[in-house]
Protein backbone atom coordinates (compact mmCIF):
# COMPACT_ATOMS: atom_id res chain seq x y z
CA UNK A 1 0.00 0.00 0.00
CA UNK A 2 2.95 2.30 0.66
CA UNK A 3 4.18 1.86 -2.59
CA UNK A 4 1.32 2.46 -4.56
CA UNK A 5 0.34 6.06 -1.86
CA UNK A 6 3.91 7.12 -3.12
CA UNK A 7 2.46 6.71 -7.17
CA UNK A 8 -0.42 8.73 -6.12
CA UNK A 9 1.37 11.33 -4.05
CA UNK A 10 4.03 11.55 -6.87
CA UNK A 11 1.23 11.90 -9.91
CA UNK A 12 -0.67 14.38 -7.77
CA UNK A 13 2.59 16.35 -7.18
CA UNK A 14 3.22 16.47 -11.23
CA UNK A 15 -0.52 18.05 -11.19
CA UNK A 16 -0.08 20.35 -7.92
CA UNK A 17 3.57 21.91 -9.84
CA UNK A 18 1.49 22.14 -13.63
CA UNK A 19 -1.25 24.10 -11.26
CA UNK A 20 1.76 26.26 -9.87
CA UNK A 21 2.94 26.66 -13.53
CA UNK A 22 -0.34 27.97 -15.15
CA UNK A 23 -1.18 30.54 -12.29
CA UNK A 24 1.77 31.71 -12.57
CA UNK A 25 1.94 31.98 -16.43
CA UNK A 26 -1.77 33.58 -15.80
CA UNK A 27 -1.08 36.00 -13.29
CA UNK A 28 2.27 37.34 -14.15
CA UNK A 29 1.65 37.14 -17.90
CA UNK A 30 4.15 39.28 -18.79
CA UNK A 31 7.28 37.80 -17.51
CA UNK A 32 7.07 34.22 -18.81
CA UNK A 33 5.83 35.74 -22.35
CA UNK A 34 9.19 38.00 -22.00
CA UNK A 35 10.84 34.53 -22.23
CA UNK A 36 8.94 32.98 -24.85
CA UNK A 37 9.30 36.03 -27.27
CA UNK A 38 12.93 36.75 -26.94
CA UNK A 39 13.58 32.80 -27.56
CA UNK A 40 11.27 33.04 -30.95
CA UNK A 41 12.88 36.36 -31.39
CA UNK A 42 16.38 34.60 -31.79
CA UNK A 43 17.55 38.05 -30.47
CA UNK A 44 19.86 36.97 -27.44
CA UNK A 45 21.88 34.66 -29.29
CA UNK A 46 25.26 33.78 -30.63
CA UNK A 47 25.52 37.31 -33.34
CA UNK A 48 25.71 36.52 -36.85
CA UNK A 49 24.71 32.97 -36.54
CA UNK A 50 23.50 31.46 -39.55
CA UNK A 51 19.95 30.12 -37.82
CA UNK A 52 18.68 33.75 -37.60
CA UNK A 53 16.78 33.14 -40.28
CA UNK A 54 14.34 30.92 -37.85
CA UNK A 55 13.18 33.89 -35.92
CA UNK A 56 9.92 34.95 -35.50
CA UNK A 57 9.53 38.52 -34.74
CA UNK A 58 5.50 38.22 -35.15
CA UNK A 59 3.73 39.45 -31.73
CA UNK A 60 0.96 37.80 -32.80
CA UNK A 61 2.84 34.62 -33.10
CA UNK A 62 4.89 34.92 -29.80
CA UNK A 63 1.16 35.00 -28.10
CA UNK A 64 -0.22 31.85 -29.70
CA UNK A 65 2.79 29.85 -28.93
CA UNK A 66 2.56 31.52 -25.28
CA UNK A 67 -1.01 30.41 -25.05
CA UNK A 68 -0.43 27.05 -26.56
CA UNK A 69 2.36 26.34 -23.75
CA UNK A 70 -0.29 27.30 -21.21
CA UNK A 71 -3.13 25.05 -22.55
CA UNK A 72 -0.54 22.31 -22.65
CA UNK A 73 0.31 22.64 -19.07
CA UNK A 74 -3.42 22.74 -17.95
CA UNK A 75 -4.16 20.06 -19.97
CA UNK A 76 -1.26 18.09 -17.95
CA UNK A 77 -2.16 19.35 -14.84
CA UNK A 78 -5.99 18.62 -14.98
CA UNK A 79 -4.60 14.73 -16.43
CA UNK A 80 -2.25 14.26 -13.26
CA UNK A 81 -4.78 15.32 -11.02
CA UNK A 82 -7.51 13.30 -12.66
CA UNK A 83 -4.96 10.25 -12.40
CA UNK A 84 -4.04 11.09 -9.01
CA UNK A 85 -7.70 10.64 -8.35
CA UNK A 86 -8.25 7.57 -10.15
CA UNK A 87 -5.08 6.10 -8.86
CA UNK A 88 -6.44 6.95 -5.14
CA UNK A 89 -10.24 5.34 -5.80
CA UNK A 90 -7.96 2.12 -6.75
CA UNK A 91 -5.69 1.66 -3.83
CA UNK A 92 -7.55 -1.23 -2.34
CA UNK A 93 -8.33 -2.65 -5.81
CA UNK A 94 -5.85 -6.08 -7.10
CA UNK A 95 -2.39 -5.40 -8.71
CA UNK A 96 -4.02 -5.76 -12.52
CA UNK A 97 -6.80 -3.08 -11.64
CA UNK A 98 -4.29 -0.70 -10.50
CA UNK A 99 -2.14 -1.58 -12.68
CA UNK A 100 -4.89 0.05 -15.34
CA UNK A 101 -5.97 2.93 -14.01
CA UNK A 102 -2.41 4.40 -14.28
CA UNK A 103 -3.35 5.00 -17.74
CA UNK A 104 -4.99 8.73 -17.32
CA UNK A 105 -1.81 9.43 -15.02
CA UNK A 106 0.50 8.00 -17.64
CA UNK A 107 -1.02 10.15 -20.15
CA UNK A 108 -0.88 13.00 -18.28
CA UNK A 109 2.92 12.47 -17.77
CA UNK A 110 3.73 11.41 -21.30
CA UNK A 111 2.55 14.89 -22.41
CA UNK A 112 4.41 16.07 -19.54
CA UNK A 113 7.68 15.01 -20.80
CA UNK A 114 6.63 15.51 -24.43
CA UNK A 115 6.38 19.34 -23.40
CA UNK A 116 9.86 19.92 -21.89
CA UNK A 117 11.10 17.81 -24.63
CA UNK A 118 9.39 19.08 -28.04
CA UNK A 119 8.56 22.38 -27.09
CA UNK A 120 11.68 23.62 -24.64
CA UNK A 121 14.35 21.03 -25.36
CA UNK A 122 13.76 20.16 -29.57
CA UNK A 123 11.91 23.56 -30.73
CA UNK A 124 13.30 26.14 -28.47
CA UNK A 125 16.59 25.15 -27.40
CA UNK A 126 17.42 23.10 -31.05
CA UNK A 127 15.51 25.31 -33.44
CA UNK A 128 15.62 28.32 -31.96
CA UNK A 129 18.91 28.01 -30.74
CA UNK A 130 18.01 28.67 -27.15
CA UNK A 131 21.30 27.28 -25.69
CA UNK A 132 23.26 30.26 -27.23
CA UNK A 133 21.57 32.81 -24.65
CA UNK A 134 22.84 33.56 -21.65
CA UNK A 135 19.64 35.55 -20.86
CA UNK A 136 16.92 33.26 -22.09
CA UNK A 137 18.14 30.18 -21.87
CA UNK A 138 16.17 26.92 -19.96
CA UNK A 139 17.41 23.88 -21.81
CA UNK A 140 19.09 23.28 -18.73
CA UNK A 141 15.45 23.92 -16.41
CA UNK A 142 13.46 21.80 -18.90
CA UNK A 143 16.00 18.94 -19.20
CA UNK A 144 15.91 19.07 -15.07
CA UNK A 145 12.33 19.08 -15.19
CA UNK A 146 11.98 16.17 -18.42
CA UNK A 147 14.66 13.87 -15.83
CA UNK A 148 12.36 14.53 -12.65
CA UNK A 149 9.31 13.70 -14.85
CA UNK A 150 11.11 10.87 -16.24
CA UNK A 151 11.56 9.57 -12.79
CA UNK A 152 8.38 9.81 -11.75
CA UNK A 153 6.68 8.01 -15.06
CA UNK A 154 9.51 4.79 -14.52
CA UNK A 155 8.52 4.47 -10.67
CA UNK A 156 4.79 4.86 -11.71
CA UNK A 157 5.23 1.90 -14.14
CA UNK A 158 6.70 -0.64 -12.16
CA UNK A 159 4.19 -3.57 -11.89
CA UNK A 160 3.07 -3.99 -8.55
CA UNK A 161 4.10 -6.73 -6.32
CA UNK A 162 1.50 -8.37 -6.37
CA UNK A 163 0.83 -8.54 -10.10
CA UNK A 164 4.67 -9.85 -10.29
CA UNK A 165 4.02 -12.79 -7.52
CA UNK A 166 0.29 -13.79 -9.53
CA UNK A 167 2.32 -14.29 -12.62
CA UNK A 168 4.59 -16.85 -10.90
Amino acid sequence: MLVRLSKILLVATVSFFFFLLVFNNLTDYNSNYQFVKHVLSMDTTFENNAGMWRALESTVIHHIFYWLIIVWQLVVMVLCGWGALILFQARHQSAALFQRAKSIAVTGITLNLLLWFIAFIAIGGEWFLMWQSKTWNGHGSAFRLFGITGIIMLFLMQPEMELEEDQS
